[in-house]
């Protein structure tokens, strides 16, 4: 009786209860997941350009107007929530197989767990390129896609030694965030600073905060800094905010008098993409573009 019982039970189980599973190493630690997910939410933009660079389909993503190159993962995608405020009752509904959150949406992957397996993919300040690189390989070895983030990877590698080849002895660049009049510096060790490390472009000022939103600054500490390059982030841009943009930010005598106004040398980046998906794949590589153009058509 007892193995008819057993086997009444078996045949009760859902199909995915025999589901094979891969184990990748998110931000926190190694985590065991469905392979080959059918229902997937991702809430977190640096996942989904990684993700959709890769072909990889995605049914659910926050509420928030994307970088114009990710407009297409989002056309088909159900709204469940924002990046900070998931809409738990709508996964419930949902019921996806995996959850991929991260970043801006990181804080909930606890309560996320509980729904369903859930990864934490937050790109951490640091290494940036190398921790882009492991969440292209997890999501390969997820999907079945490895042959797809090998290729992407050697794309973002040969985008990275072109940039790198067309900075090199072009001077330094400080890389400023201007936010609604205010400006902020982020050096080396921050969440732009693998555009220093990775293309081995020196920086104009060293040993700047690495908090999460720069070191604030003057224009004071601009003109003192001098810098060849001055790179620019407009944050109210990038998030579709209202208020002064950073070109009429930055156009004053102080900023203007450098060494990088003189030569023509500000660089507006486009903002949605570093700022909003900045670690994505796809994203770096557009960045990477943008500065082997500008950089490339300079006389150094």
């Amino acid at each position: 009786m007892k193995s008819i019982a057993a086997a009444a039970l078996v045949a009760a189980l859902p199909v995915a209860a025999f589901a094979q599973t891969v184990t990748v190493e998110d931000a926190q630690d190694e985590v065991t997941v469905p392979a080959n997910p059918e229902t997937v939410v991702v809430l977190d933009l640096a996942a989904i350009d990684t993700m959709s660079a890769l072909g990889i389909e995605i049914d659910g993503v926050p509420d928030i107007a994307p970088p114009s190159y990710m407009e297409d993962a989002f056309a088909e995608a159900q709204i469940v929530g924002t990046l900070f405020e998931p809409d738990f009752e709508e996964l419930a509904v949902m019921q996806p197989d995996l959850i991929v959150a991260g970043g801006r949406s990181q804080a909930q992957v606890d309560a996320l767990s509980e729904l369903a397996p859930t990864l934490d993919m937050t790109i951490e300040d640091g290494d940036i390129v190398a921790q882009a690189k492991a969440r292209a390989e997890a999501y390969g070895a997820i999907f079945d896609r490895t042959d797809a983030a090998d290729e992407a990877i050697a794309a973002l590698e040969a985008d990275i030694a072109e940039a790198a080849e067309a900075v090199e002895g072009k001077g330094d660049a400080l890389i400023l965030l201007a936010n609604g009049g205010k400006i902020s510096a982020y050096g080396s060790s921050s969440r732009f600073g693998w555009i220093h490390g990775a293309l081995d472009l020196p920086e104009a000022r060293e040993g700047l905060d690495t908090e999460t939103h720069g070191e604030a600054v003057s224009f004071e500490f601009v003109a003192e800094t001098d810098p060849d390059w001055i790179l620019v982030i407009d944050r109210g841009a990038a998030i579709g905010q209202e208020g002064e943009a950073a070109q009429a930010t930055l156009d004053n005598p102080l900023v203007q008098g450098t060494k990088a106004g003189q030569a023509g040398q500000i660089v507006y980046l486009d903002s949605a993409r570093i700022y909003l998906a900045g670690g994505g794949i796809q994203s770096m590589r557009g960045t990477l573009d943008e500065l082997t153009q500008v950089f490339g058509d300079s006389d150094g």
